[in-house]
């Protein structure tokens, strides 16, 4: 699972889409075996599940940072989840963090086009 007790997270590229998995979610087996890169985020570090009950509430937060990706998506104009989602992830990491993430990677999190995150860094940023 990601270390539950660091700022950090993991970005999961799939082929459609992509998925975070934040701190104290769990990461690997069956949820992400179509998985085609993965990108760190913050200080990365993966620790170990020690019990069958680790593992399920491991999973449970992995849902919970699914529900929260979703919640965004739920805004219909894309320049709109863009500027949310770097404002959330510069609140929880950092400005300089965010700014090393791929746009492609952010943008498979939230549906929209890699261009519309550059768009939203700039408006972020002036």
């Amino acid at each position: 699972m990601v270390d539950s007790r660091r700022r950090n997270g993991l970005i999961l590229i799939k082929r459609f889409h992509a998925e975070f998995a934040g701190p104290g979610a769990a990461v690997g087996g069956a949820f992400d075996i179509d998985s085609q890169q993965a990108i760190p985020v913050g200080d990365f570090c993966l620790v170990c599940l020690e019990s069958p009950e680790e593992r399920q509430k491991a999973y449970g937060i992995r849902r919970h940072w699914v529900r929260l990706t979703e919640q965004l998506m739920a805004k219909p104009v894309a320049l709109e989840r863009a500027q949310i989602l770097l404002t959330q992830f510069e609140q929880y990491f950092d400005t300089e963090t965010v700014a090393q993430i791929p746009d492609e990677a952010l943008a498979l999190l939230i549906g929209v086009f890699p261009q519309t995150i550059r768009m939203a860094r700039k408006e972020n940023y002036q």
